[in-house]
């Protein structure tokens, strides 16, 4: 599935033995990411060895709301308030830079001190260490690798690890795939459908969740302002009609869902528990088969976390990206 189920930012971590290329990161790298800096392969080892243990904390949190989901709790509630919770959240690293050539130990080794860190892993080489590269991606070792002397490298950086931050967790997506029916995962799977949510989500949030109940996708922008993308597949539009006429929105509002012009809330106010009347959205295609519809609506701003708990705000209260060591 190229869409992925589960997403949010992370952390950025560079290790190079040379503090003037840090420093150059330091002031190129988009200002989104949050970067640690290291010079010495040691403090840059000890760092991310410390991160598997919250990683599996991470990953347990999220195991258990699809556990109390199971046991009738609704999961939207429940990820608003993991997202208002759990901030250390955006501390783990998720994509790992090793420049190859440092005297005290290569970068290869490095990595290869790292066995129970699940991020992805990048290596710098200069011309001659392509080999040696190559045969490392081929190993499974490193997930990309890129030359120092590649023009424009800046950019090619960025595009390689944007790419990686945005490639789903394996361990995540087996999370919330159990969430979904059959018939929503094989959905989900339909190439122009992931191609159009990808893009969607990726103007809007930096950090989305897909479930199956309701089925959607909620989602938080970096200042903590949360939505809700409905999906709708067209065959459920009748169901959804008559949904609607039997909460009082009345004939036109049900010929409009039934025709796919517009979808209404219905189910995420029910999961929030929340007495406001329903809102009815345009509709919207996703995909080229034109059988699965989306519509996007607010969530209440008091049901949403509090906004100093954002990504946003949390990256203006990290520390100013310095070398470490």
């Amino acid at each position: 599935m190229s869409f992925a189920l589960f997403q949010r930012p992370g952390t950025v971590v560079f290790l190079d033995d040379d503090p003037d290329y840090l420093e150059m990161l330091a002031l190129v790298l988009p200002r989104h990411w949050n970067l640690k800096l290291f010079l010495r392969p040691h403090d840059c080892i000890n760092y991310l060895q410390q991160e598997p243990p919250f990683w599996e904390a991470d990953a347990w949190n999220q195991q258990q709301l699809v556990e109390h989901w199971r046991e009738g709790k609704p999961l939207i509630p429940q990820l608003l308030g993991y997202w208002s919770k759990y901030t250390e959240r955006y501390a783990l690293t998720r994509v790992c830079v090793v420049d190859y050539s440092m005297p005290a130990m290569d970068g290869l080794q490095a990595l290869g001190e790292l066995v129970d860190w699940p991020g992805s892993r990048v290596l710098l080489t200069g011309q001659a260490d392509e080999q040696v590269a190559v045969n490392a991606f081929n190993r499974g070792l490193i997930d990309q690798f890129l030359a120092k002397q590649t023009p424009d490298i800046s950019h090619r950086l960025i595009d390689a690890v944007e790419h990686l931050m945005s490639t789903p967790n394996p361990r995540h997506s087996q999370i919330w795939r159990a969430t979904l029916t059959p018939q929503q995962n094989a959905l989900l799977r339909v190439p122009s459908i992931g191609r159009d949510l990808t893009d969607f989500v990726a103007k809007r949030w930096v950090e989305h969740v897909v479930i199956g109940d309701p089925f959607g996708v909620l989602g938080m922008d970096a200042n903590g302002q949360v939505s809700w993308l409905q999906l709708e597949p067209t065959a459920g539009l009748e169901d959804l009609a008559t949904l609607a006429e039997s909460e009082g929105l009345g004939t036109a509002a049900a010929t409009d869902i039934r025709q796919g012009r517009r979808l209404a809330d219905l189910e995420l106010r029910q999961a929030l528990g929340h007495g406001a009347p329903p809102e009815l959205n345009p509709a919207f295609t996703i995909g080229r088969e034109e059988n699965l519809l989306g519509a996007l609506f607010a969530v209440p701003p008091e049901l949403c976390p509090d906004p100093t708990n954002s990504f946003g705000h949390w990256l203006a209260r990290q520390e100013h990206r310095s070398v470490q060591g």
